[in-house]
């Protein structure tokens, strides 16, 4: 039986800025049944992309993100906040729709010519995928897909990220 996966997503208003309605994914990643669920769903997503590698943003997209690559029967690569990866990065900067942040990523773990899939919790503005596709492009290697279990539309992510193949679970 599937579970509506909308009903674990707990709002939080105004956090973490007035104005920000946060989607809260803990109770689902809490419940047994709705975690596995989502990491299924997609996991058969991204093994229909023929991917080398998933690629998780910090912090919630990495919680995921590995769990996905095994299922999935891939390599896991997290891209992570400044100064948490020894020793060599490469980094990316971006806008979120209440703030800045960088990305780092060894540059020696996504070899160039393979393919890559990045995990999010949720696609918002798309800034954060944005600077992700970029330093996987800089690095020679092929972005052949993003996945999310929340998309926020009404924030322009999927327009921003036009031409890269996107898929969400949930969409608000």
């Amino acid at each position: 039986m599937s579970i509506d996966l909308r009903t674990k997503i707990r709002e939080v208003p105004d956090f973490p800025t007035p104005g920000v309605d946060f989607k809260d994914i803990t109770p689902l990643l809490a419940d047994a049944a709705a975690l596995k669920q989502t990491v299924m769903e997609l996991a058969r997503w991204v093994r229909g992309r023929n991917p080398d590698l998933v690629l998780g943003a910090e912090a919630r997209g990495f919680i995921l993100g590995a769990a996905i690559a095994e299922a999935a029967g891939v390599g896991f690569v997290p891209a992570r906040r400044p100064g948490k990866l020894p020793p060599e990065t490469v980094s990316a900067s971006y806008v979120l729709e209440y703030g800045e942040n960088s990305l780092e990523l060894h540059p020696d773990l996504i070899p160039a010519g393979s393919k890559v899939v990045i995990h999010d919790d949720v696609l918002a503005t798309g800034g954060t995928v944005e600077a992700i596709c970029k330093l996987v492009r800089q690095l020679g290697a092929e972005v052949v897909g993003a996945c999310f279990i929340i998309e926020l539309g009404f924030l322009g992510g999927r327009e921003r990220l036009n031409g890269t193949d996107l898929h969400a679970l949930i969409e608000y």
